[in-house]
């Protein structure tokens, strides 16, 4: 393959995942004009990588307006690791959700960023903002925290260079005070999150760690400040996080 082919490639792609992710949580159908203006790919060109993704059934039209298709569902559902890791999962979720009333995740790390994998609403619960499949900063939440202090070094350093912005009222904006808050967690197994996410809310999240003690995931209890003792769901999160580390260590029952 030539240079101007792979490039050509990479700019195909690259449009192709900047149009994929032009819709947001909460849009049901984008019309060509606000895709192209979301992408910053010229409307021409959105028309005929419509066409392409239409045929395929990654996109589907609705009117002249456009709609994530069907198939990005399926697609989605053979990503076998998280498949597998939500499965796992789900029953100490519910435990917990059942026990404490509040909201229970399950995410993993990307980037700068924590991908929330599961989400368990519980009724004694604020209303949050994440979901199934959304993003959030890792720096702002439990899990990502509870990541971060079994991730490597150079993953750390990459959060710290991407900045520490503020995203609730006592959001941890300080590099060394973030580095010495993960060292407490790396050592006590246990992440506290106190208005770093929104205010009003308070989260305690534990990592799950494979045989090299480095995080593949981590699950958390979320609920209001004013409501929820995190010393008292500390343990229950912990020895979830423990029990759950085992069953995925221990692989699939045959």
């Amino acid at each position: 393959m030539c240079p101007a082919q792979r490039n050509d490639d990479g700019q195909l792609t690259a449009r192709v995942a900047a149009l994929l992710t032009a819709f947001s949580p909460g849009d049901d159908a984008l019309g060509i004009s606000e895709l192209a203006r979301r992408s910053g790919i010229p409307k021409s060109s959105v028309h005929r990588l419509v066409g392409h993704l239409t045929t395929e059934g990654l996109l589907e039209r609705d009117g002249t307006a456009i709609r994530l298709g069907l198939r990005l569902f399926e697609i989605g559902q053979l990503a076998v690791r998280q498949r597998g890791l939500v499965d796992a999962a789900r029953p100490y979720l519910a435990d917990l959700r059942e026990a404490t009333r509040n909201t229970v995740h399950l995410a993993v790390l990307e980037g700068t960023e924590v991908v929330y994998l599961d989400v368990l609403g519980g009724p004694d619960a604020p209303a949050l903002p994440s979901r199934i499949g959304g993003r959030f900063p890792a720096h702002a939440t439990g899990v990502g925290k509870a990541l971060l202090a079994h991730s490597p070094e150079s993953t750390v350093d990459a959060v710290l260079a991407a900045g520490l912005p503020r995203v609730g009222p006592r959001t941890i904006i300080a590099p060394g005070l973030f580095r010495k808050q993960l060292g407490k967690i790396r050592a006590d197994g246990i992440a506290y999150e106190r208005e770093e996410s929104r205010a009003g809310v308070i989260c305690v999240a534990s990592p799950l760690l494979n045989h090299a003690g480095s995080a593949v995931a981590a699950i958390s209890i979320t609920g209001w400040s004013t409501r929820m003792r995190a010393d008292r769901v500390a343990p229950a999160v912990r020895t979830a996080a423990l029990a759950l580390s085992r069953t995925l260590l221990a692989g699939p029952k045959r």
